[in-house]
């Protein structure tokens, strides 16, 4: 059962992925309102939410998942005139209680930040999940990859099941509706269990 700690207000940024906490996003802003947000954001210090624009979404009355990840901006730098690019930390998810849009087309939310998954020490029947990712990053490191230019975030917390899952279902090509799912998940064991499921279902092909 989620656990809920305040009640904010989130700019909202509908995108075509799923962030979970503690995961990287790079973005390149060009679109006015969305440069203004990330200008304030940057500014005050504060987040903004990354939700994942589904298809079937509005039937729920928004064209976007009412379950996202607020984000920090780590990166800022400006190459060009109208032109933004950051990189993003997840910090911690949220439920959207109520949104509306501003005359420059920003999304704002009432939002409902959810308590971050508890840290629990990775089961040793889930231990080649941990390993699989440690193999990753290192090989992606062997091609001369920077650990800045990773998708993965130090610190590494190879014994937290959370980290891994988070992990492995941003690093995973999987659908962006299977992607909600996994983060809508109250637990973060389960996450990790469907995840060893989906290694163990392609050895077997």
């Amino acid at each position: 059962m989620s656990v809920y700690m305040s009640t904010q207000t989130l700019p909202l940024f509908p995108l075509n992925v799923v962030v979970f906490p503690q995961g990287v996003l790079p973005l390149h802003i060009f679109e006015a309102r969305y440069l203004d947000m990330v200008k304030q954001c940057y500014r005050t210090g504060t987040p903004f939410g990354v939700v994942a624009v589904l298809e079937g979404a509005a039937s729920s009355g928004l064209p976007f998942a009412r379950i996202g990840t607020a984000v920090s901006i780590v990166e800022f730098d400006v190459p060009d005139i109208g032109l933004i690019n950051i990189r993003c930390l997840g910090q911690q998810r949220f439920r959207i209680n109520a949104a509306s849009q501003q005359k420059d087309g920003l999304w704002v939310g009432q939002v409902d930040m959810m308590e971050n998954d508890i840290a629990i020490a990775l089961p040793d029947d889930l231990a080649r999940t941990s390993e699989n990712l440690r193999q990753v990053i290192n090989a992606l490191l062997k091609q001369g990859i920077s650990e800045q230019a990773l998708p993965v975030a130090k610190p590494y917390q190879f014994d937290d099941c959370a980290w891994v899952a988070n992990r492995w279902c941003e690093l995973l090509n999987l659908p962006l509706e299977e992607k909600q799912r996994l983060l809508e998940l109250d637990s973060a064991l389960l996450r990790l269990e469907l995840i060893q499921d989906m290694f163990i279902a392609n050895e077997g092909r």
